[in-house]
């Protein structure tokens, strides 16, 4: 078999995408930390890789793939192990569903949130024109704005305001979803499942006004089971630093 080379962050958001398909698969990988509060993602080693300075991405043999949930499909069928699609098509068309809803309209209101509490303060020690040099090295326009924004805290109100709400109508579809199904989008556990628990792990500490037992059971219930799987275990003994502390703690909740 063609080796894995994957580069990546901690287990969580879009990293954690392929890092958990490839465990649940059990494709073996080399692992390849790229520290993205350190800029790794834009330094001439990794552009070398994938020239749009963005993690993750994945080696298969000589192939490079790029695109978290496209490397996610990827893995599932490219490889043996368990089937992280299922064979039923409106399954299938739903599972899609909600991986666009998490990845264009969810997703990055979890983000903006992040980069707000832990992503800018965690920079906030360099100097502002350290934060600008850093700034300068990133390939994408868009994203150099993200990360100005985030490096001096210009997110503007409207745009906090506006992540805060769709993050609340975002927990109250998926608890709505999980009442009629086991899992998101269909009774088997899923490529959909990873992808939105890698942005909603943390709910219970991050966002606890929003989920608990009380308030939502069927993402609470959900939430214990996909923690409790063994490939999701693996995959976070794999992180290190504030994001795996705050798994650990849930976790030992859910225990």
């Amino acid at each position: 078999m063609a080796e894995v080379k994957l580069y990546h962050w901690e287990p969580n958001a879009n990293s954690g995408k392929p890092m958990l398909a490839l465990v649940e698969k059990g494709v073996p990988f080399a692992s390849h930390y790229i520290n993205m509060l350190e800029f790794d993602q834009h330094q001439p080693e990794y552009l070398a890789v994938n020239p749009q300075g963005t993690i993750p991405a994945m080696f298969h043999g000589t192939r490079i793939l790029t695109e978290s949930t496209a490397i996610m499909e990827y893995v599932d069928e490219a490889f043996d192990g368990p089937a992280l699609m299922p064979s039923d098509a409106r399954d299938r068309w739903r599972i899609r569903w909600w991986m666009k809803f998490m990845d264009q309209w969810l997703g990055p209101s979890f983000s903006m949130i992040g980069w707000c509490t832990f992503v800018g303060p965690s920079l906030a020690h360099k100097s502002p024109e350290e934060r600008e040099a850093m700034i300068a090295r990133i390939p994408l326009p868009e994203r150099r704005v993200a990360w100005r924004k985030a490096m001096f805290a210009e997110f503007g109100e409207e745009e906090l305001a506006e992540s805060k709400r769709r993050i609340a109508l975002g927990v109250r579809m998926i608890e709505e979803e999980l009442g009629k199904r086991a899992y998101i989008g269909s009774n088997q556990y899923s490529l959909a499942d990873i992808n939105i628990f890698n942005s909603t792990y943390m709910l219970p500490v991050g966002n606890p006004e929003l989920t608990s037992p009380e308030l939502t059971p069927n993402l609470w219930r959900w939430l214990k089971t996909v923690y409790r799987r063994p490939a999701v275990q693996r995959t976070w003994a794999m992180g290190s630093g504030r994001f795996t502390d705050r798994f650990n703690a849930i976790m030992g909740e859910f225990a």
